[in-house]
């Protein structure tokens, strides 16, 4: 038999003994080891995150009428998750969302553009089958620990589609007005910016412009950040800051990022947006008044949010 990797191991052990209904002594005697390791090794397959155990009280989840939902906030589609207490697993159920909403939608021939996110990093690894089409990065590097990159993303899903890819080499946030428009001016970065003018799909996530909530925020400083609050800004999209109203806001930010443009994603005929948490529920509302969204995947606190009910309460009715 050939050698299994520990993580394989790890696996087998936790499926013959949660799904299985092996005791550890069988399971200790099939695997050649003693009932002291298998203990250990069921803690570890949890630890590692092979293992999930997850206990759903009856009351505590609540029905979404995703169709009633989207019908109430003027969009083509709304796809809700559930929310569960782990940062990496929501995001990573709201990516897998995110990929079948983008396998879904592609076309031969689309041109695709997909901004930045750690849930839209996450979504790219999700996909598993594109038509022939070509990709656009839609914001600059913004380097976050422990996730990818946007050239890594496009790249991806470049592959997987086999047409073109306009990477945008250049980070998102850069220290003046200055050095973003000569970067503007590079060849390749004016090229895949000019892209934005002719996308059939988008993809992109919204942040709150508020700590915690926009990776964007965290990488400014706190003169940047406040700046966008005294004009307005309640969301943030690829790094472009927008206000309640829906309107762009035209801070000291915007003349400083290197990603697509409100209007451009106005212009696009079908963009699907990712937010997660009811703390972004203003930032929402500011991207559909926006017009920049017509699919919209998110958690069940932030359709509870959106839908104005509490936990527990009924759905929109």
């Amino acid at each position: 038999m050939p050698e299994i990797s520990h993580e394989e191991l790890l696996a087998r052990i936790g499926q013959a003994y949660y799904l299985d209904n092996q005791s550890k002594v069988e399971i200790a005697t099939e695997h050649g080891i003693s009932r002291f390791q298998v203990a250990r090794f069921l803690d570890e397959a949890r630890a590692e995150g092979i293992v999930h155990i997850e206990i759903r009280r009856p009351g505590a989840m609540v029905e979404i009428d995703a169709g009633a939902l989207a019908a109430a906030l003027g969009l083509h589609r709304v796809v809700v998750v559930k929310t569960i207490d782990d940062d990496f697993r929501q995001r990573d159920l709201q990516a897998h969302a995110v990929a079948d909403e983008l396998m879904a939608a592609a076309r031969t021939g689309m041109t695709i553009g997909i901004s930045w996110s750690r849930t839209l990093d996450l979504a790219a690894r999700h996909v598993t089958e594109l038509p022939k089409c070509n990709i656009v990065q839609l914001a600059g590097a913004l380097p976050v620990p422990g996730a990818g990159n946007p050239l890594e993303l496009v790249q991806r899903l470049g592959r997987m589609g086999g047409g073109r890819t306009w990477p945008m080499w250049a980070p998102l946030v850069v220290d003046s007005a200055a050095t973003a428009s000569g970067l503007r001016r590079q060849p390749e970065i004016a090229d895949a910016m000019r892209m934005g003018d002719s996308l059939d799909l988008a993809v992109v996530a919204i942040g709150a412009w508020a700590p915690n909530l926009s990776t964007v925020w965290n990488r400014v400083d706190n003169a940047v950040r406040q700046d966008g609050i005294a004009k307005g800004a309640v969301a943030e999209c690829s790094g472009r800051l927008i206000a309640t109203d829906g309107s762009a806001v035209s801070a000291e930010l915007d003349a400083r990022i290197l990603s697509v443009t409100i209007k451009q994603l106005q212009r696009t005929p079908k963009v699907i947006a990712v937010a997660q948490g009811e703390a972004r529920a203003d930032a929402v509302r500011a991207c559909l008044a926006a017009g920049i969204v017509n699919t919209l995947v998110m958690d069940e606190s932030l359709a509870r949010a959106l839908q104005g009910t509490d936990e527990g309460q009924g759905v929109l009715a």
